[in-house]
């Protein structure tokens, strides 16, 4: 799969901190299985490319990003 990087910097950041706080969500609080969906925004930060991105054809990252 060649998925071209659509995501700038402040928005894998701004992932990757939703993606920690939801899994620790699983161990500390109300310790609920929902937190795992905190899986999608860091995979999505640690790969640089939104699926959702892609169909929307938008792009946070600048040209000299890519």
């Amino acid at each position: 799969m060649n998925a071209e990087k659509n995501m700038g910097t402040n928005d894998r950041l701004i992932r990757l901190v939703v993606g920690v706080v939801l899994i620790a969500l699983v161990f500390v609080g109300p310790q609920t299985p929902w937190g795992w969906l905190g899986l999608i925004p860091l995979a999505t930060a640690l790969m640089s490319w939104c699926p959702a991105y892609t169909l929307l054809n938008i792009r946070t990252n600048s040209d000299e990003e890519a």
